[in-house]
This record gives structure tokens, sequence and C-alpha cells, in this order.
């Protein structure tokens, strides 16, 4: 049987179908287009879904999104999603009418975590944390091969909780100082920005860092600093057998070195038995885990 996965991000949709060896036989990518609303990310998916349809010849399949936020069990909507044109929409609903099919759909940080675990860097490991710093910053756990949703589908959701909730900048949660807002790509964006008062990407920024900026310098060791706060949290709450990162963020290599000192300098134990690596499904961890998660 094949598997249709597909992963609903920030700024892309990616599609892929898996034999039943798991072996890749399509995969097509198109740019989100969040900026033109709910109806036209739901009709991408849906042309991509039917795409893959035809590929397979309509042949017996399981089918899988991953989408940032997660279905309210209270309202039916989709909550949480840092692509805000999907919040209070009944996203699930819309999208199996519009596919003619039931859906199994996940948190993309969840589908993260499980590619990780079950064929990536944490394959093996009995609790995996699948970490994605990108466009924003989620968490997934993953014990014994199975996501953890937790009751109210949050769980892992470390981009959210707070490390200066009095003077932290505004999240688009409503909250002030999530963990996003400092160490997601965007957030160290804006960080830069408001410092100098000049647009960077964060590609630059990293560029200005390595060859000793001073502005730069002061962004990034806020940075490592903010990633050593919030992680160490997590591991005090959950401490996972292995920490995968994953999104556009986990390239920094810096991040692997001062980062986890900084982990260190914050963690409630005399020494990090943790490991803390980057992942190595890549940016196709996450339309993996989606496929994965079908039903």
């Amino acid at each position: 049987m094949f598997k249709i996965g597909i992963d609903l991000g920030g700024t892309k949709i990616e599609a892929i179908i898996l034999d039943s060896t798991l072996k890749e036989v399509f995969r097509k990518r198109i740019n989100t287009e969040q900026e033109k609303g709910y109806e036209h990310i739901l009709n991408n998916i849906t042309s991509l879904y039917k795409e893959c349809c035809k590929v397979i010849h309509e042949a017996e399949h399981t089918f899988g999104i991953g989408t940032p936020g997660s279905v309210s069990a209270k309202t039916g909507m989709l909550k949480n999603s840092n692509t805000v044109c999907l919040n209070g929409k009944p996203f699930l609903r819309d999208l199996e009418k519009s596919t003619g099919r039931k859906v199994a759909i996940e948190n993309d940080a969840n589908c993260f975590a499980m590619a990780e675990a079950l064929n990536g860097a944490g394959k093996g490991k009995a609790m995996v944390f699948g970490v994605i710093m990108g466009t924003g910053c989620g968490g997934g756990i993953v014990y014994k091969g199975q996501v953890i949703p937790g009751l109210q589908s949050i769980a892992g959701e470390w981009g959210h909780t707070t490390i200066d909730y009095q003077n932290g900048p505004k999240c688009y949660c409503g909250k002030r100082g999530c963990v996003e807002t400092f160490i997601s790509g965007g957030g160290v964006e804006k960080r830069y920005e408001e410092l100098t008062g000049e647009k960077k990407s964060l590609h630059e920024i990293i560029s200005l860092y390595r060859t000793g900026n001073k502005d730069a310098g002061i962004i990034m060791q806020k940075f490592f600093e903010h990633f050593g706060v919030a992680l160490s949290n997590v591991l005090a709450v959950i401490d996972p057998d292995i920490v995968v990162l994953g999104g556009g963020v986990s390239n920094i290599e810096e991040l692997y070195t001062l980062g986890i000192e900084q982990v260190k300098k914050y963690h409630f134990n005399d020494e990090l038995k943790t490991a803390i690596v980057k992942n190595t499904t890549g940016d196709s961890a996450g339309v993996i885990g989606a496929a994965l998660i079908g039903t």
C-alpha cells in the first residue's frame, strides 16, 4: 500500500508518495502563498493530493497531513497555527470534503519527530524530542515509536512557553516573551531590526556575526542564551534520550557548540547526558512523517 503525505509549512507545501517499503516514488513542492488566504491554501493541498492519486493510478493508499497547530477537540477548528489564516477554520472538515476521503492530521513538529525517531537521528531511542526552529518554533514528542500529542494536542509546544512574560516581544498567540519570538528565524530577524533599525535575513545576520560584527554578535549571544534557557526547561520536564533539531535555524553550526554550552549552563543536573543533534532527514522530515501517520 502506498503512503501519501503532505507537509503544510509557512512558506511551502510539499507532497510525497512512499511505497510499501517506504521508498520515495514521487515528490512535489509548491509555495504556500498564505497571503492569498485560507481557500487558496486548501485548494493547493487538494490539487497536490489529487496529483499524487494520479501518479499511483488511484491505487490503495493512506493519507496524512502535517500542519502548524492542531485541531481543537472543542470546536473542530484549527488552532495555534503560525499560518494564521488557518486559525479558527474547519480545516480538517473542509479538507476531507474537498479530497473526498478521511485524512489523518498531525502537528508538523510531531511529524518531524516521528520521521527522526523511526528513520533518522533518533532511531533506536525510547524518547525523542523533535524540534523545529524555522519560521516558527515547535516541538514534538515520540515515545517508543508513537507520537505523544497530549490531552489537548499541545504536547511539545515549547515555542509558546514564555521566558520573559513581562518585557518580552509580543507573540502572535497573544502572550509576551514566547520562546518562538527569540529563537525562530523570524524572531532573530526582528530582534536584529529592533536593535539596528535595519532589516536583514537570518543568513545575513549569521554571516555578519561570523565576521565579528558587534550588533550581530549581541543578537546571536542572546540567541544562544535563550536557546539554552528554553531547552533546559524542556529537559527538566520530559528528560528525553535525544533532542533532534530541525528547520532552517538548525543549520547554524554554532548551536551544537555554543548553544549546547548554554543548555549545560541552565540544565537542572550536574551533567548533560541528553544528546542534542542535527536531524538526518533534512527538510524531508515533515513530509515523511506526514506519510507515516496517515490512515
